[in-house]
């Protein structure tokens, strides 16, 4: 468990603090659930009478919601980038032991750099290079020629294939695939002629790669994932697909081969995105678009239609299937 006063809090976060400066917190929690141990968040609006409740021993808030709560309080600019910078201060950190597993396959010409753990039965291949500081979790399979760079976590179960490489201070949830093939076939009189995936991937710094998300490898180029990129869960990469610097892209996405995304994009849940289309710097869009043309221009993009009831979401079907002919009778009145 961790325990800080929250004098050293106010120093991390370049708060004001209004309270008990040695009072210490061991903890983060919601408001409804905190105890008074605990260090809890205010964001205003809709959550005014939990403040009026909670047990929090500290909120964190910004300087136009300090009259609202009497306690003990840190007062920021941006209370939900300082609760991210706080997570990190009470994080899960793995143990690891700093070395090698007995039961780890690790090749003879393997280079492994200083204070690395790497747990039990993962394999690494071949001229493979893992550098200082990182962490490399139970059941993962590294290939021949990858490269890890340093302060990186590979969590448990894992695969990355062959000559992937990857920079500092990463981290890849249990699950993920780095490197595998992408899809890629040529029709035949036989049926499909697989086409050999000849490239690999490159992840930049910072990069974060959640549960059994698929990053595949290129077919001649690599695929490139920049500095900064955030990918949720279940996300799809395609082949050859280039991602920009500090894009964020959310769970059930797929990206088709070959697409190219700027910088400082977000894309929401379930958005399909086509081949060989290219994205602009800081487009953001919204959940289950589908992306059938390139955007060449920053804002916001949807598609699709909203929820309604089902009775009326079948007339509707029907009427967008008469707008074709809807539009020539309107032309041919003008």
């Amino acid at each position: 468990m961790y325990t800080y006063t929250l004098q050293y809090l106010s120093q991390y976060l370049d708060a004001d603090l209004d309270g008990d400066a040695e009072f210490e917190v061991n903890g983060l929690s919601s408001l409804i659930s905190a105890d008074e141990k605990k260090l809890s968040l205010y964001m205003g609006g809709r959550y005014k009478d939990q403040l009026k409740e909670t047990q929090a021993g500290c909120i964190v808030l910004n300087e136009s919601n300090t009259a609202a709560y009497k306690g003990n309080k840190l007062v920021v600019a941006n209370p939900y980038l300082s609760y991210a910078k706080l997570s990190e201060l009470f994080a899960y950190k793995p143990l690891g032991n700093v070395g090698i597993h007995p039961t780890a396959v690790v090749a003879d010409n393997a280079i492994i750099g200083s204070n690395v753990s790497i747990g039990a039965n993962t394999v690494v291949e071949e001229n493979t290079q893992i550098l200082d500081n990182s962490h490399i979790g139970a059941g993962v399979y590294i290939g021949e020629g990858v490269i890890i760079g340093k302060n990186t976590t590979v969590h448990a179960n894992v695969t990355i294939h062959h000559d992937v490489v990857i920079g500092d201070d990463c981290i890849f949830h249990s699950g993920s695939v780095i490197g595998a093939d992408g899809f890629g076939f040529a029709p035949s009189s036989d049926g499909w002629q697989k086409i050999h995936q000849l490239g690999s991937v490159f992840i930049g710094n910072n990069v974060d790669i959640g549960a059994n998300t698929a990053v595949d490898r290129g077919a001649l180029d690599d695929t490139t994932i920049g500095d900064g990129v955030k990918i949720d869960n279940l996300v799809q990469i395609g082949h050859n697909v280039k991602i920009g610097e500090a894009t964020a892209i959310a769970s059930k996405t797929g990206v088709a081969g070959s697409s190219i995304i700027g910088k400082r994009c977000t894309i929401a849940g379930a958005v399909g995105i086509a081949g060989h289309l290219s994205i602009a710097d800081d487009v953001h869009i919204t959940g289950m678009t589908l992306v059938s043309k390139s955007i060449p221009k920053a804002g916001s993009y949807s598609s699709g239609t909203t929820m309604t009831t089902t009775r009326e979401w079948r007339k509707n079907a029907v009427r967008f299937n008469q707008l074709d002919k809807l539009a020539r009778q309107v032309k041919s009145i003008k």
